[in-house]
């Protein structure tokens, strides 16, 4: 039996996991990649084109906060809440975030929504 000393085990150990890094082998687990849901961020409320169903995780609009004009939204789109700490997405007819739809999307959904007769996307916590 070869006696390998305690520094050449720490080493070897060490290099193991240099390689592993460099290989991707220590990349995100499946639970962090989650937190972004079909490419949406935390934090944002999205909305993915019409008939493109979730577009290979590329939003067409990404909102962050307050009331957001809605240009060429016609159809239905699928719409993700991503954001946190109880922000609420609210679709409105007018493009000034009032005269809004009474539902109310919380955080962590995704609705499928026709968002032809809305003029605005208005986020709060609200």
């Amino acid at each position: 039996m070869s006696r390998t000393s305690l520094r050449t085990k720490l080493a070897a150990v060490a290099a193991t996991g240099v390689m592993a890094l460099g290989t991707g082998v220590l990349a995100a687990s499946p639970a962090e990649a989650s937190s972004w849901p079909h490419g949406c961020p935390s934090g944002a409320a999205c909305i993915y084109p019409r008939d493109a169903g979730w577009n290979n995780g590329h939003p067409s609009n990404i909102y962050w906060d307050g009331v957001n004009a809605l240009w060429g939204q016609e159809g239905t789109h699928f719409v993700v809440n991503n954001q946190t700490q109880g922000w609420k997405v609210r679709l409105c007819y007018n493009s000034a975030g009032t005269s809004c739809d009474p539902y109310v999307q919380p955080a962590g959904t995704t609705w499928q929504l026709n968002l032809s007769p809305m003029n605005s996307i208005k986020l709060s916590r609200t």
